[in-house]
């Protein structure tokens, strides 16, 4: 069934559902849950409701809204949950949104995240598609974190590499989402579970470019490189690469560094394109924030893969 008022459904993979109200407002929707990826509760709440928020963002929106979604085991003591809880509805309350209730069942494993409405205006919507042959890539967080969840479960994780990860998951992209906001942007998405090359590809392959990567650019937590040489690598990086076979080429890539292209991101950054011009402008306004943005690649016209890293 058609319906003229949804500017954005499943068609192109993008982030968030977007339906027009009227002439001057849009909602988006998006839920979002999963497993602990730390074994403090009040941070994994915060970690959660942080990814959760992302899609948002991502379509150029402002949160204001959102639903716990909770599964949770009888086994635990409730104050867990308390807490997990208290994390999710701190990190809304910095969006600027509010938290009005939610659903738990019970579960053999914990599991949280949100569903959060958000409002923009129907023509500043932000898609996934649009990025023209010329346009510069830009990723506003370090990758790696899923790299890093891996050694942090396997108990191998540096503090140091802990407390990166723990900071780029529960940054909010609301920063680095209302500088995208006020500029002239031709795709946009966040990098969640299908990595960078994942994220990157629904991007390529809906705007019918392609993009190229450049492999010394991507900007990656420290320790993740350490870690994907110990084989200390997600089962969801492998399955990213099932996922793309014959999609995307690898030029002198190393290892370590395929395992960071393909690795599942938790609460990732933005991967925004714009013309080389606005980026100028655009990247002094994102590195005034903690976490500084790159430019990590380009896109050309389709060249029979939609992803090359080089």
């Amino acid at each position: 069934m058609n319906d003229e008022n949804l500017l954005v459904g499943i068609e192109t993979s993008d982030d968030a559902a977007v339906y027009k109200i009227n002439e001057d407002t849009a909602i988006i929707q998006t839920l979002d849950f999963f497993t602990p990826v730390v074994d403090d509760p009040y941070t994994f709440g915060q970690i959660a409701a942080a990814n959760s928020l992302s899609d948002i963002y991502a379509m150029g929106g402002k949160p204001t809204v959102a639903m716990n979604i909770v599964c949770f085991p009888n086994c635990l003591p409730i104050e867990v949950l308390g807490e997990i809880l208290k994390g999710g509805a701190d990190k809304v309350l910095e969006a600027g949104a509010v938290v009005v209730g939610g659903h738990s069942v019970q579960d053999e494993e914990p599991k949280f995240g949100l569903s959060v409405m958000g409002m923009v205006h129907p023509e500043k919507v932000l898609k996934n598609h649009g990025c023209r042959p010329g346009d510069v890539a830009i990723i506003t967080k370090p990758l790696g974190t899923g790299i890093i969840n891996t050694a942090i479960k396997g108990e191998v994780a540096s503090r140091e590499a802990y407390e990166t990860a723990v900071k780029v998951m529960t940054t909010l992209n609301k920063y680095a989402g209302e500088i995208v906001a006020r500029h002239e942007i031709s795709a946009c998405t966040d990098i969640t579970g299908f990595g960078l090359m994942g994220h990157a590809y629904e991007m390529a392959s809906a705007s019918d470019v392609t993009i190229k990567l450049f492999k010394d650019k991507l900007p990656c937590i420290k320790e993740s490189r350490e870690y994907a040489e110990m084989g200390l690598v997600p089962e969801g990086s492998y399955n990213n690469r099932a996922y793309l076979e014959g999609k995307y080429e690898l030029v002198s890539v190393e290892d370590w560094q395929a395992d960071i292209l393909f690795d599942p991101q938790t609460s990732g950054g933005l991967l925004v394109t714009c013309s080389p011009e606005e980026s100028v402008k655009l990247l002094e306004e994102l590195n005034r924030l903690e976490l500084k943005s790159s430019v990590i690649g380009r896109a050309e016209k389709y060249s029979g893969k939609h992803i090359i890293v080089s």
